[in-house]
């Protein structure tokens, strides 16, 4: 058998990895801000803190991680919602360029501001 190899595994292992890791953070992250901090709960972080804790090579690597992944969930539902959702069969590679290749260039961005600073 001599046909091409699909790239879909690949792309349903990001969307899962990237299910995942927001499942997993995003709701600790929004509990923390949005209702422990705001209500008293916690302490609010001083700037200091902050940029001591984002500076750490780990937190970059992990926060960067999390970005990567979701950015590649969303470019993968995206892709799907408007292929199946809207039935755009007819554009269905540019679709894909558009989805993961938004996907990449915000991860670069990404990338590129948690290492500038």
């Amino acid at each position: 058998m001599t046909g091409r190899r699909s790239n879909e595994p690949f792309f349903w292992s990001l969307f899962s990895g990237g299910g995942m890791v927001a499942a997993l953070t995003l709701p600790a992250i929004a509990i923390l801000l949005w209702i422990a901090i705001p209500l008293g709960v916690l302490p609010g972080p001083t700037h200091e803190r902050l940029t001591a804790v984002v500076g750490h090579p780990l937190t970059r690597a992990a926060l960067l991680g999390v970005i990567v992944l979701s950015l590649f969930h969303w470019g993968h539902r995206f892709r799907f919602t408007l292929y199946d959702g809207l039935q755009l069969h007819h554009l269905f590679g540019l679709i894909a360029t558009i989805c993961y290749g938004g996907a990449a260039l915000l991860s670069l961005a990404a990338a590129y501001l948690l290492w500038s600073f």
